[in-house]
């Protein structure tokens, strides 16, 4: 997705050196960043999910972060899909894998309605009796928030009041750090967390990562 992005916005600079080069001055053509046709969130997880309500805790975390996404880019989805799958690397291993599609009507950036149309796809999708490694969110059909298209029954205090919801929810996690308020679906103990035991340092970003030397 940022390849295409790259090339987009390389088709542009071409567009501009072309204008140049027939006498339009290069400060006259506008360089716009093409728009996102869509976006995901995957995660492998640390253990093996077995039971239904801990694999929403996962699914619940990744579609916040993909509401919180596009509100950054001020756009909204129109379609949302749902994945989950066993480890495809041990095939001596039961497998299993499933996917979900619904669209979202208003299309919205509401991580709240991401979490209830995830739950409605994994729960048609969910099998018993496998360990799933891996799940993910993936956005589509994506539109300006400003743009998109109205719908005849929707409510626009319930839109004005998810939308100061998803403001204040934001607004904390960038203050006091990521999932300091978060659904009660996500829990707070998430086992299934991406093991981090070989990860680099943060010494550039966290105090407490930081070197000591004791002469």
């Amino acid at each position: 997705m940022k390849l295409r992005q790259a090339r987009g916005l390389g088709t542009a600079v071409l567009g501009r050196l072309v204008a140049e080069l027939n006498g339009v001055p290069a400060q006259v053509v506008e360089v716009l960043e093409p728009q996102r046709k869509g976006m995901a969130v995957t995660r492998s997880f640390g253990t093996p999910i077995t039971t239904l309500e801990v694999l929403m805790g996962a699914i619940a975390q990744y579609a916040m972060r993909a509401g919180e996404k596009l509100r950054q880019h001020g756009l909204v989805a129109g379609r949302l899909t749902v994945f989950f799958h066993t480890n495809r690397h041990r095939p001596d291993l039961p497998q299993y894998s499933a996917s979900r599609t619904l669209t979202l009507h208003p299309m919205s950036d509401d991580g709240f309605l991401l979490i209830a149309a995830a739950r409605r796809g994994a729960e048609a999708a969910w099998c018993d009796g496998f360990a799933y490694t891996k799940a993910g969110i993936v956005l589509e059909h994506l539109e300006r928030a400003d743009l998109r298209p109205r719908t005849l029954f929707e409510c626009a205090d319930g839109i004005e009041r998810g939308e100061r919801l998803m403001g204040a929810l934001d607004a904390i996690n960038t203050r006091y750090g990521k999932f300091t308020a978060v659904p009660g679906v996500q829990g707070f103990r998430r086992s299934w967390t991406t093991r981090a035991d070989m990860k680099s340092p943060a010494w550039t970003t966290r105090i407490d990562e930081v070197p000591r030397v004791a002469a």
